[in-house]
């Protein structure tokens, strides 16, 4: 089902401003991404060194992603109104704020106004989670995979900048470690606004009251699927990820040393989008679901056999990897269940219950890690992951027995 603008207008050759959107938003995707790394990296650390009860180290980044999930449907219904280029600035310009009052309370030392200022970053984030839909906007049944998934290949980029960032500005504001990183974050999102310029997107002509009931939608096993993949792929693997710079610290491993595991983590994160699209062509995206869990799977056995540098940056590695596959399918099985004027709705629907899920599993991960451990962090991610296989499982034997009905 095309989830194409309804107008067209203005716009000579689609097919070109296509594949124009989906390497700009690229661009842009990494960029954003790239800050959203160097808060991985930095966030538990700055709120470990802020915070007196040191099991509130992760509050702030929980606090990020619960902005988000609150922030997504007016997020998306904005942009169904005034356009994915106009809505996507509003975004980048909450993300300046936001970087800026992160970086003022960590050089002042505020707990709380460090938490104000993650949780405006993740009103921020909100914005540009929409980059991958933005990218099939324009796309035909053909190209959409691959421009979700060009969207996506730009987080590989982020894999490098968003620690190389956060080591050089580290130390810039003197005794106030972590203020500067934040405060680099501002001059990412203004070339961000610069670059959104490039892209054109037409207004649906339709209303977004238009179509049919959500819930109606939401029965489809499709968006089921779709959804649970992302929603629950995405909170297991920020679950390991937010924990893992608390669990090496016990460990004993340096800052450089976390650098480098997320590092890599984002690289496996987002280097198989180079061929996800492709993938997902040949095989369908409930396939590639699968993959994933797979690859999530191997990731917790690698994490529970040790504790040295070596496991922890294979662990990540792949868990970056299913995610993935996971994340990439989900998105690109989710435009299979709406119409265009269903697209606001739909996609508001879904990342809400994403980040809803991220945003419980941030705040958790910091008590599990602290009262726990990690191999009980790594138990914990494993229900979740299983009832993706389950139930992507179903839809696939569901979908084998369609077809034979109809042969």
């Amino acid at each position: 089902m095309s989830a194409a603008p309804t107008s067209l207008a203005g716009i000579p050759d689609v097919r070109r401003q296509a594949r124009v959107n989906a390497y700009v938003l690229s661009v842009c995707q990494a960029l954003s991404q790239g800050g959203a790394v160097l808060v991985v990296v930095v966030s538990a650390l700055a709120g470990h060194a802020l915070a007196e009860n040191k099991a509130l180290a992760t509050l702030p980044y929980a606090m990020q992603f619960m902005a988000t999930m609150v922030s997504t449907v007016p997020a998306s219904l904005l942009m169904g109104r005034i356009g994915r280029r106009a809505g996507f600035t509003v975004g980048q310009t909450i993300g300046i704020l936001g970087a800026g009052l992160a970086a003022y309370a960590v050089y002042s030392g505020n707990f709380v106004l460090f938490a104000i200022g993650s949780a405006t970053l993740g009103v921020h984030n909100a914005f540009w989670q929409y980059f991958r839909f933005a990218a099939a906007d324009l796309a035909d049944d053909d190209f959409r995979p691959k421009a979700i998934s060009y969207v996506m290949a730009g987080g590989l980029v982020a894999a490098f900048i968003g620690p190389e960032v956060a080591k050089l500005f580290r130390e810039s504001i003197p005794a106030a470690p972590f203020a500067g990183s934040y405060a680099a974050l501002a001059g990412m999102f203004v070339v961000n606004i610069v670059l959104l310029r490039l892209v054109r997107i037409p207004l649906p002509t339709t209303a977004l009251s238009a179509g049919r009931p959500l819930p109606a939608i939401v029965r489809n096993p499709v968006f089921v699927v779709a959804a649970l993949a992302a929603m629950l792929g995405y909170a297991s693997m920020n679950l390991l990820m937010t924990a893992t710079p608390l669990a090496m610290h016990a460990d004993h491993f340096d800052f450089a040393d976390t650098a480098l595991v997320i590092q890599w983590h984002v690289v496996g994160m987002y280097g198989p989008s180079f061929f996800t699209g492709h993938l997902i062509r040949r095989y369908g995206s409930p396939r590639v679901i699968l993959a994933g869990t797979l690859l999530m799977i191997a990731s917790i056995t690698v994490n529970l056999v040790d504790h040295t540098l070596l496991h922890y940056w294979l662990g990540l590695l792949l868990i970056g990897m299913g995610w993935n596959l996971m994340f990439v399918g989900g998105t690109a099985l989710l435009t299979e269940c709406y119409r265009p004027e269903e697209r606001a709705w739909v996609q508001a629907l879904n990342d809400f219950m994403v980040f809803g899920a991220v945003a419980l599993a941030s705040l958790t991960s910091g008590a599990l890690q602290h009262a726990q451990g990690w191999m009980i962090v790594n138990l914990f991610v494993l229900m979740p992951i299983l009832a993706v296989f389950t139930a992507t499982t179903a839809l696939l034997i569901h979908r084998h027995r369609l077809a034979q009905k109809t042969a």
